[in-house]
């Protein structure tokens, strides 16, 4: 349908109805709350007649209603619902209902309560509102443990997040934008400290185009009582039930924090968290080679230990000004640091056998102690300014700085099995500085009746320069001297320039948006080897990014959607680094530095219905293109006289071409009684990767699939278990294939003190011996070149109890900030 005729179907449909309209402002305290639903139900036969979101003023208004007997839902994600009955329409009438304020869930006195009257999901038009509440066994974990327990979102055993089967998205902290990795992000927010989470999946040209796989909005708790709220969450790990022969005891505690104070035309938020996360667990390989040269085999199993040490301490603070309606301002500061230890002591057995009579060659074996320490300190600020006009248009204005300073060595020890002889002892380094910076300008406005008009514009700037130092110690003098083919200068200085249009809107039982995004990019990369010439290398673009939704509400409040967005996934740097940098003893890893962004366009189309207040069911079908899609790929490692390197393979992040998948999720929330309540989510897909990559043909097909469970059953007011069930089928990538990976877990929750003490036990990664949880096998091959396999194997059946204790009652309302750059590269 061309939109011309669209607004003219609107058009009619509104002369042909009465005047008649419905009117009120909902707020949250003594604020207003922007896209609170207003629903509007026929008295007679409970069917949905139309429904409206507030403006930033809070403000709703229900237009050309018919006459006739109704009722009201007035609604908000976190609050109570609000229902107004007996609305009698005769004639031209308008009625106000003034003033509607919303009461905030978590002021109830029962938490348990209200989390089963929560519903677990929400549909809007372009989005899936997620409620945390419905998640107890998340509770003192971060903010990654609520996002695996949702239906579009899988996590591998190596901790990379997907969404619909992709990596690559844009995450979001209340509305604001950030371009951090997703899983340092989301590890270092607490999960007490999440009230919803959103997945956008597609995005308005509101938002940055960044991110294949569409948004995650992490929404953090807030509200807006006066008064002081304090919180203090503890986390302690028990011993390790399964032992994996691992040098050391792991280390598994934390404790965070929040103390906000609101009084008047002040909001003030401190916060501060520290934790420890350890995870043993091993690592159980065989790869071989082929030399198609002197024809002959090299073949080396590895078995060993892979556990990783983490540490992590951050404190945040914002102070929020409000003088009056018309204006606010906010100011907010970050510091943390991070600290990952990747340890992987892993016994080698090498073999080289000849292909043309099966004879052994030669044998050797050693012992590889290997460690990979990524460190990184961050520091940021923000500023942002809204003001309000008297015709309820909305200016807002944000500037943020960031200062990231990222390194970390990785050392690689080759060992007789004794530990007598050094074969080899090597020591790589870099200091990578991050400077990132970014201003905002946005309007909005609403010229027309039938929506909202929003405009703005947007400056990026992301500066990365980095010094990588590689070592080897001369055996014979014991002196660690520079290794030139992997010493380099990177440095990566890209500026985003754009600006974008958005129209929204609803009237009766349509809901509609639809803008334009253009974008200007200026990429300068500077590459410099140890002994070689310099390099400079440039690639810029201006394209642009459309976006359009639209929703139908049916009688019996079905919702049926159509969406589509254009998005872009930029690489970090590392991702385009082409120094070789040695992981471990068979990986050198290195980027291309011609690469070259992924671009991506998503059609999806979909239904969602609510059954009633408990109940819903949802259904997306969705088609992803991807062009330029980026993968890591495996081939033969050579030196620097081009002689094959039998023991070594390259692992290379490229283009290898486009990727395509046509996907279903499913997703439901029903009880089976009062007091058992349950959430099922799935997703599948057909992924196909068609492209060419080091002179052969990639041709890659399958159908994968990945299921979520989340059933509570309340045995009392105050205490409740539930068991969660994540599922993740064998995927195909372009080279081999992943294998599945699940994760059962089980919580009980009791609550003391009128619910201000909340205890959670919890047995994660159950296994018992059993099961094989918690551990993904991964596969490449190239045809007589390399054939290589890996199972990770990570801890199972650990127990963790958290402690949350609620000083005050007031609602918290901290809104902090996080990182947008360097989090990326870390």
């Amino acid at each position: 349908m061309k939109i011309h005729n669209f607004f003219l179907i609107i058009s009619l449909l509104l002369v042909t109805n009465v005047n008649s309209q419905i009117t009120a402002k909902v707020v949250d305290g003594n604020y207003p709350l922007e896209y609170a639903t207003a629903t509007l139900f026929s008295s007679k036969n409970k069917g949905l007649i139309t429904g409206v979101v507030t403006d930033v003023s809070g403000k709703f208004n229900i237009k050309n209603i018919k006459n006739g007997n109704y009722y009201l839902e007035v609604s908000f994600i976190g609050f109570n619902t609000r229902t107004f009955n007996d609305i009698v329409i005769k004639g031209d009438k308008t009625i106000d209902l003034g003033v509607i304020s919303l009461l905030s869930a978590e002021n109830q006195l029962n938490d348990v309560v209200i989390q089963n009257g929560t519903k677990a999901l929400t549909n809007k038009i372009d989005r899936q509102v997620y409620d945390t509440k419905a998640f107890q066994n998340t509770k003192g974990g971060s903010a990654s443990d609520v996002l695996r327990n949702l239906p579009s979102i899988s996590m591998d055993g190596q901790g990379q997040i997907s969404v619909r089967g992709t990596i690559g998205f844009k995450v979001l902290l209340n509305g604001k934008p950030t371009q951090g990795d997703i899983s340092t992000i989301l590890g270092q927010l607490p999960a007490n400290a999440v009230e919803r989470v959103e997945i956008v999946t597609a995005p308005s040209a509101k938002y940055d185009p960044d991110g294949k796989a569409g948004i995650l909005n992490i929404i953090t708790k807030k509200g807006s009582l006066n008064g002081e709220f304090a919180q203090l969450n503890i986390k302690g790990g028990f011993p390790s039930i399964q032992d994996y022969n691992n040098q050391d005891p792991v280390h598994r505690y934390g404790i965070d924090g929040t103390y906000s104070l609101k009084k008047n035309k002040w909001d003030i938020a401190l916060g501060g968290s520290y934790s420890r996360s350890d995870i043993t667990g091993r690592r159980e390989g065989d790869v071989f080679t082929i030399n198609d040269v002197e024809n002959y085999k090299t073949q080396f199993p590895s078995d060993g230990e892979r556990s990783t040490d983490l540490l992590d301490y951050s404190g945040r603070f914002t102070v929020d000004f409000t003088p009056n309606k018309n204006n606010s301002f906010a100011l907010a500061f970050y510091g943390g640091k991070r600290k990952n230890d990747r340890t992987a002591n892993i016994v080698y057995h090498n073999s080289t056998t000849s292909l043309t009579d099966g004879s052994e060659l030669r044998t050797f074996d050693y012992l590889n102690e290997n460690l990979r320490t990524r460190d990184g300190d961050f520091a940021l600020g923000s500023f942002d300014y809204t003001h309000i006009f008297k015709n309820q248009s909305k200016l807002t204005s944000s500037f943020l700085y960031e200062y990231s300073l990222l390194g970390g060595p990785t050392t690689n020890l080759n060992l007789s099995l004794d530990k007598s002889k050094v074969y080899q002892d090597e020591y790589n380094t870099n200091d990578n500085p991050v400077y990132g910076t970014r201003a905002q300008l946005d309007y909005s406005f609403k010229p027309f009746t039938f929506g909202k008009v929003e405009i703005g514009y947007q400056y990026r700037g992301f500066l990365n320069n980095g010094d990588f130092i590689y070592e080897r110690r001369n055996l014979t003098t014991g002196d660690f001297e520079i290794v030139p083919e992997f010493t380099s200068v990177v440095n990566l200085d890209r500026k985003i320039h754009s600006a974008y249009t958005q129209l929204n809107g609803s009237t009766n039982k349509w809901e509609y948006a639809a803008g334009l995004r253009l974008e200007s990019m200026k990429r300068d990369f500077y590459l410099k080897g140890y002994d070689q010439q310099a390099e400079n290398l440039a690639y810029d673009y201006v394209k642009l990014f459309p976006s359009a939704s639209v929703q139908y509400t049916m009688e019996n409040d079905l919702k049926l959607k159509l969406g589509y967005s254009k998005r872009v996934d930029r690489a970090p740097t590392y991702q385009m680094n082409p120094f070789k940098e040695r992981e471990h003893s068979e990986t050198f890893e290195q980027g291309d530095k011609n690469l070259l962004p992924e671009f991506t366009d998503l059609v999806e189309v979909g239904f969602n219905k609510k059954i009633d207040k408990t109940a819903s069911v949802f259904a997306n079908v969705y088609f992803r293109n991807v062009q330029n899609l980026i993968n890591r790929v495996n081939t033969r490692s050579y030196d620097k006289v081009g002689v094959l390197n039998d023991t070594i393979l390259d692992r290379i992040y490229t283009n290898v071409g486009r990727g395509r998948a046509l996907g279903l999720e499913l997703g439901a929330n029903f009880k089976l009684t009062d007091k058992w309540n349950n959430f099922i989510g799935g997703n599948v897909y057909n992924q196909q990767i068609d492209g060419l990559f080091d002179g052969r043909i990639v041709d890659s097909k399958a159908t994968q699939f990945s299921i979520n469970a989340n059933s509570t059953y309340d045995f009392s007011k105050t205490t409740s278990l539930q068991f969660t069930l994540n599922y993740l089928s064998e995927r195909v990538t372009a080279q081999g294939e992943d294998s599945r990976f699940y994760s059962p877990n089980l919580s009980l929750r009791k609550t003391f003190f009128d619910n201000q003490l909340v205890a959670t036990l919890q047995w994660q990664n159950i296994d018992m011996g059993l099961l094989n949880s918690n551990e993904q096998r991964i596969t490449t091959y190239s045809p007589n070149a390399f054939y290589t396999t890996t199972n990770y194997v990570y801890e199972v059946d650990m127990v963790i109890l958290n402690l949350s204790y609620t000083f005050t009652k007031t609602k918290n309302k901290s809104k902090f900030i996080d990182s947008e750059f360097g989090k990326k590269e870390f």
